[in-house]
């Protein structure tokens, strides 16, 4: 527990908002959690996490004493010392943040000068501290510190990125509000880093920039291993024990989804070109990206010999294993493309709850992964499940019209699969066949 506990404002009730909220009650802090969603405040009032996020609900649980929800911005306020902005920044049309919401907020703080601090946590572009810093100055709050503190958690392990960081960036001018935020945080095992608040801003667009770079090089490196006979799983592995490269992001597969990495290039591609250079790296990357679902669906045609009338299996739907999170995930483009071709899409996930819109209003949802396969020419892995490893595949093939199976995450046994009959087809290596009668 930390020395000092401290009256803490959370606003936004997402990912980001909650994760904070629930870590800095479990540090001790006193912390309120106010969102505009009245749905969502009441399933948290009532004991319900309306994420799926592993390890949360039992925080919010345990710390329920320190933790209360409210849809008014002044209940969060009362007695606050410190307001943290976690609300999204979704892309706009011309790829830019949309900060409606952040400068919302601040509208708000400006209603509260007994705040001491005030701590975007939000990706936002480079430049908008200063703006934010600018507005309090003028609403007669320049006694009121200023700090973007942004996050670098991973959805499915973010309790424990929050509490066990690789660092802690506060992006500050004000030594004040450095050591206040640097109390806050009393009992995180892990490094802080004070940058100015521009650089602060920088790094957080920079890490997803790099790491959607390091996705988008191996699914590139996969299609010529494609075409030369190479295996993009021995490659990967063999680039991952050079301690300058390390082997995390060097999954092949279907390219990167989620509410952080399309956004945040996308977003650091706009603020580039607004400053007048064209980013060409990151423009490939997004480009790369966007293609490699594509791809998959252009392979399994021509292994169908088209898809028209086809009924294919979509294992899995989340962007990743172990969220419930549909945000820009490669299932969407999959299934669309699917149905584009006159493809039927029969699909399974244990956690997503799709709204009824395009293209998921033109599926079928099915309980389990046997249900799904059922009468399929094809079955396609999209997210990696774990569940998926323990199937039956001798079994579900019976029931399927033909053993096809394309593993768009490189995430099952190619030899169980060829051994129960199927034609096994992968990201970056060779389409594996069973012999011949």
């Amino acid at each position: 527990m930390v020395t000092t506990p401290r009256t803490v404002a959370v606003f936004g009730a997402g990912y980001i908002g909650l994760v904070t909220g629930a870590c800095l009650a479990e540090l001790g802090h006193r912390v309120t959690v106010r969102d505009v969603q009245p749905e969502r405040i009441r399933l948290l009032n009532g004991g319900e996490v309306p994420i799926h996020e592993p390890g949360l609900g039992d925080l919010i649980a345990a710390n329920k004493e320190r933790l209360t929800f409210t849809l008014e911005a002044h209940t969060a306020l009362k007695g606050a010392e410190i307001a943290y902005v976690c609300v999204d920044t979704p892309p706009t049309a011309s790829g830019d943040a949309d900060l409606s919401r952040v400068w919302s907020v601040i509208e708000t703080l400006k209603g509260a000068p007994h705040l001491a601090a005030v701590v975007v946590k939000s990706t936002v572009p480079v430049g908008t501290g200063e703006r934010v810093r600018a507005a309090l100055d003028e609403a007669g709050l320049a006694h009121v510190g200023y700090a973007a503190n942004p996050e670098f958690t991973a959805e499915g392990k973010a309790v424990d990125d929050f509490l066990h960081p690789d660092r802690i960036v506060i992006g500050t001018s004000d030594a004040r509000t450095d050591r206040l935020i640097r109390e806050l945080h009393d009992g995180v095992d892990g490094p802080v880093q004070t940058l100015s608040v521009a650089s602060a801003e920088m790094v957080k667009l920079a890490a997803n920039a790099l790491l959607a770079t390091k996705i988008t090089f191996i699914n590139e490196i996969a299609t010529v291993c494609e075409a030369t006979g190479a295996d993009v799983e021995q490659v990967a592995t063999a680039i991952g024990m050079d301690h300058r490269l390390g082997p995390h992001f060097l999954q092949a597969g279907l390219g990167y989804g989620g509410s952080c990495f399309p956004k945040d290039s996308r977003a650091l591609r706009a603020m580039a070109s607004n400053s007048g250079y064209p980013f060409q790296l990151l423009n490939s990357v997004i480009e790369v990206n966007d293609l490699q679902p594509r791809r998959a669906i252009q392979r399994l045609k021509t292994e169908l010999g088209g898809l028209k009338g086809r009924r294919v299996a979509l294992l899995g739907m989340t962007f990743k294993a172990g969220t419930d999170d549909l945000r820009e995930a490669p299932s969407a483009v999959v299934a669309a493309r699917l149905l584009a071709e006159n493809a039927t899409v029969h699909c399974w996930d244990p956690m997503a709850r799709p709204a009824d819109v395009t293209p998921w209003n033109a599926t079928t949802r099915h309980p389990s992964p046997a249900d799904a396969l059922c009468d399929a020419d094809a079955a396609l892995v999209v997210t990696e499940w774990p569940e998926l490893r323990e199937v039956d595949w001798a079994s579900a093939g019976r029931t399927m019209r033909r053993r096809l199976l394309f593993d768009g995450r490189n995430t099952l046994d190619p030899d169980a699969l060829v051994s129960a009959g199927f034609t096994y087809m992968s990201v970056g290596r060779a389409t594996v066949r069973p012999a011949a009668p």
